[in-house]
């Protein structure tokens, strides 16, 4: 599962100059801080063989309840209707520096990347009336996430960037990759939810 994410100064900065060199129109400035489900972000998505930044909101909306789902399991998306065609047709990725996780007593984690580069959750997104809207797809927990939850982010790396976005035939493989392994940030990064 992933409910959050973060881009912080460093990160907005690289989407910004994502935006420069991928599509010079885009005057939307990059949201950073703490992501929360149904804010409105930044993604990268393929558009004729071109990777674009589009604006986004995070959560695809649950007709029968309240509430959006903002996850899709990795594993099944080709097989559940809900996903299946946009998993092959509308694939996205989403910048971040990091992402938090829950551990069973409610201590918020945060995990980044070994190497401190900008991590790429991959995604896929569909249209709602006038909406763009995406989920973060996910996969079993490597190592790094195990004694902390079972399910983590599916991350792509820089090189497969465009595999992702515009290889049809490589999807398959790419959804059942296993994602490196991670850092737990320390210090102030992990914090005990308040419940009441």
């Amino acid at each position: 599962m992933c409910g959050r994410y973060y881009v912080d100064d460093e990160t907005a900065k690289e989407i910004e100059r994502i935006i420069r060199n991928l599509d010079k129109r885009l005057k939307a400035a990059p949201k950073y801080g703490e992501i929360y489900p149904t804010n409105n972000v930044m993604v990268l998505q393929g558009e004729n063989e071109k990777a674009i930044l589009s604006d986004m909101i995070w959560g695809f909306p649950q007709y029968q309840r309240k509430g959006v789902i903002i996850n899709a399991r990795s594993e099944t998306a080709l097989d559940k209707r809900m996903f299946s065609k946009i998993t092959r047709n509308h694939r996205c990725l989403i910048p971040a520096r990091g992402f938090y996780e829950w551990d069973k007593t409610k201590n918020k984690i945060a995990f980044e990347r070994p190497d401190k580069q900008v991590m790429l959750l991959a995604g896929i997104w569909n249209t709602y009336g006038l909406d763009r809207r995406f989920v973060i797809l996910t996969t079993d927990a490597n190592d790094s996430m195990k004694q902390i939850h079972d399910r983590m982010p599916l991350i792509v790396e820089k090189n497969e960037m465009e595999t992702w976005l515009h290889d049809d035939n490589s999807v398959d493989f790419l959804l059942h990759k296993q994602p490196l392994e991670l850092n737990i940030v320390s210090g102030g990064a992990q914090q005990t939810l308040d419940l009441q």
